[in-house]
């Protein structure tokens, strides 16, 4: 583990009452709060991202997916179970953080996507 990514650590984690949303607070201060819809429109399952750059698949109508369940996986992640039962995505402590950090930028990217199918 070298010294940026200790500071990539959870002190808390929770879904929202309507099970919508993942708050997910880190030791370095920062806060985030993840939609439901655009974790698992970008969950990290082969599922969703492929086995390649170029294999990425977009999810659409997740609008409504809800967080049914938050399972540890080791130390470093969670495994998140949906309401439409995908549950195969990891999702680590780095990763959370990151999609945190870009999520406005990923839910564009996600919409555009969605438009371009139709």
């Amino acid at each position: 583990m070298n010294a940026s990514s200790e500071l990539i650590w959870p002190s808390e984690i929770r879904c929202s009452a309507d099970k919508k949303n993942l708050s997910i607070r880190f030791e370095n201060g920062d806060h985030f709060v993840l939609s439901a819809e655009l974790l698992r429109v970008e969950s990290p399952s082969a599922e969703v991202q492929g086995h390649g750059s170029d294999q990425k698949k977009t999810p659409v109508n997740k609008g409504d997916v809800q967080i049914l369940g938050i399972e540890p996986v080791g130390s470093y992640a969670v495994r998140l179970i949906f309401s439409d039962r995908h549950d195969t995505g990891i999702f680590s402590w780095v990763l959370l953080h990151d999609y945190g950090i870009r999520q406005e930028a990923m839910m564009a990217d996600y919409q555009a996507r969605v438009a371009a199918l139709g």
